[in-house]
């Protein structure tokens, strides 16, 4: 909700139909290419979104484009815009079928979703000035990333940008995390050098800019006046909704698999209630496991584990294959990854001359006649045992370990050198399909080599303590001087 005005008068004898409030106004002036605005609830985010659309279509060629995950989910934006757009251009005409508004001088606002990857295709050689994703994480990288080449101008004269909104928690809460929450401290421009090489040889660098808006209903006075209780409604939810939706907290949000995950800075050295630890030099007592999950199109992730002699595992190592984009694979040969693990086993100190038990997808050794990946990598000499694939006694298994006892101590800890490990498994989220399974569309490749080396070293249930909240207020940018929790990303 914004600041809007029935029938002010706004200057020259045109009617005020709506003002952004200040810290719309804020998203609304940003120059990056790319911007994402929100993170809790009831910080007009909408309203910014729709009426950020308007700001060319005076340019009779220019085109936008405003997407939801499904379609029916974009019935608040197309009401939005027929309480706004009407009264702003009287002549400007909605069509119900095609989902599109036209304006006087030709321009357009399109509606469209993409329920599904493959949905895609429908935008293909489609040239859009603007494009809008509402609910941001509702969307896959891949699919927000295919767009930047729709994102393109109909004619001279245009800004061509994309702008977006979300809220915590969804299939893609961790790459948009990522991107745009971890990348930088809020209201700080982050800059991406990109290289184009010509057809005659030369090679120029350009860049590319985005930064996160942080809001909340604290920044829109408008709908507290309107509606005192709301802020009422989201303090009175449990505790993961609330800490999304009133405090736009990226670390607890509706839809988290492993709720109990904790990374403390403050507590790496004690180890009380975190899972994130400082490496340490592993006892030679303790066993060492190694877990592999294949991928080449998608990531491969191997993680070497030491477990200690009350069987609680540690993660010290992880060797992944991605690319630098989210869920993006590098495309290596088997018998390659295969020299690396040797590698690394030999040169490691916590793995140099120890005995290695590993495990690994059951999927590696095929059926079809060909040689197997697995027999590819025993011809250099690394070997895995096939691991037990039981989906949902795994995920208990995970959930077992990541459990705190009265003391705050978990059965796995995490060295906080394995930045994949906690970039990915705390922002795994359920499957729409099957309730008690993660969504596999997610980057879940470090959590099923996990899943494969829990089974094999599995332990009965705890009674299950969960550490205090941190105190702390992601919207209070006063405090990000003081205290950046989101640091401890951008070091590794």
């Amino acid at each position: 909700m914004s600041r809007e005005r029935g029938a002010r008068t706004a200057g020259r004898g045109r009617r005020e139909v709506w003002s952004p409030q200040p810290r719309q106004e804020a998203f609304m002036r940003r120059f990056e290419d790319e911007a994402l605005y929100g993170g809790a609830a009831g910080g007009g985010k909408s309203d910014a979104l729709v009426c950020e659309a308007l700001r060319q279509v005076h340019i009779p060629h220019y085109k936008a484009l405003i997407l939801r995950k499904t379609f029916p989910q974009l019935a608040e934006l197309i009401d939005k815009t027929l309480n706004y757009y009407p009264r702003v251009f009287p002549r400007a005409r909605y069509n119900d079928q095609k989902h599109v508004w036209r304006f006087p001088s030709g321009a357009k606002v399109i509606f469209g979703s993409m329920q599904y990857t493959k949905d895609r295709i429908k935008y293909q050689g489609q040239a859009y000035d603007f494009i809008g994703f509402d609910e941001l994480t509702h969307f896959t990288y891949d699919e927000y990333s295919y767009l930047f080449s729709r994102n393109r101008p109909n004619g001279p004269g245009t800004r061509v940008y994309m702008r977006s909104t979300a809220h915590p928690g969804g299939i893609g809460h961790g790459w948009v995390k990522e991107r745009f929450i971890t990348a930088a401290k809020p209201m700080t421009t982050v800059w991406e050098n990109v290289d184009i090489v010509f057809p005659d040889g030369h090679t120029e660098r350009r860049r590319k800019s985005r930064i996160f808006v942080p809001s909340s209903v604290f920044d829109n006075p408008a709908l507290l006046r309107n509606d005192p209780d709301y802020i009422t409604r989201l303090a009175s939810m449990p505790e993961a909704e609330r800490k999304a939706l009133l405090y736009g907290d990226w670390d607890t949000f509706s839809g988290q698999v492993f709720t109990e995950w904790r990374n403390d800075s403050e507590r790496y050295t004690d180890r009380v209630n975190t899972h994130v630890i400082s490496p340490f030099r592993v006892p030679d007592s303790w066993s060492i496991w190694c877990g592999l999950d294949w991928g080449y199109s998608r990531p491969f992730s191997v993680g070497w584990y030491a477990v200690d002699h009350e069987r609680r595992l540690y993660r010290i190592r992880e060797y992944y294959g991605c690319t630098g984009t989210p869920n993006q694979g590098v495309k290596m040969d088997p018998a390659e990854v295969a020299r690396e693990i040797k590698r690394i086993e030999a040169e490691d100190p916590n793995l140099k001359g120890r005995r290695i038990s590993r495990v690994g997808d059951p999927a590696i050794w095929g059926s079809d006649g060909t040689e197997s990946i697995g027999a590819l990598m025993e011809r250099e000499r690394v070997y895995f045992g096939k691991g037990d694939h039981a989906r949902i006694d795994g995920k208990m298994q995970v959930h077992h370990r990541l459990a705190f006892d009265e003391g705050g101590v978990p059965m796995l800890y995490v060295f906080s050198t394995c930045k994949h490990f906690i970039r990915t498994v705390p922002s795994l989220v359920y499957s729409e399909k099957d309730v008690e399974d993660i969504d596999t569309d997610g980057e879940d490749h470090i959590y099923d080599e996990l899943r494969y080396v829990c089974m094999e070293n599995p332990i009965a249930p705890r009674l299950r303590k969960t550490p205090p909240p941190e105190m702390y207020d992601p919207l209070d940018l006063r405090m990000e001087q003081q205290y950046d929790r989101y640091d401890f990303y951008r070091r590794y």
